[in-house]
């Protein structure tokens, strides 16, 4: 079985340093757009480009948590059955309990949507490599 490389993970500093990029400067930058023929740029990744990170960036580091503290019993890739609770958990957090308890946040359904995406993709990524056939020695 691979070794998942938790805090050395490549997604996860792709997404880490994407969500960085966005949060400090593009949206700042990129509000031109915002009544332009590009508006859709902009409301995306005013609105949506995080959300699609939230999974490769978070997840690494919960999983790294939880296998210092023993919850975690394997270092391979993680399952579906890792990455869907985490999933449900993010999106109650950010999407109910923080803007209709906390008054953080907005209630934006689509962002669930691109959780999950976002989720989906990184899945496949960290699981790609299980997949593959062993290489052929000639």
């Amino acid at each position: 079985m691979t070794r998942f490389g938790y805090l050395h993970d490549r997604l996860f500093w792709f997404a880490s340093a994407a969500y960085a990029l966005n949060r400090l400067i593009l949206k700042s930058h990129l509000g031109a757009l915002r009544h332009s023929h590009l508006d859709f740029v902009w409301s995306f990744f005013h609105s949506h480009f995080d959300d699609l990170l939230l999974i490769p960036a978070a997840l690494p580091v919960v999983l790294w948590v939880q296998r210092l503290l023993g919850l975690r019993k394997h270092d391979g890739p993680p399952t579906w059955r890792e990455v869907w609770p985490h999933l449900l958990i993010w999106s109650v957090m950010c999407k109910f309990v923080g803007p209709y308890w906390l008054h953080i946040g907005t209630p934006d359904p689509w962002d669930i949507a691109f959780f999950a995406a976002g989720g989906l993709a990184a899945f496949a990524w960290w699981n790609h490599a299980v997949r593959q056939p062993a290489a052929v020695r000639l």
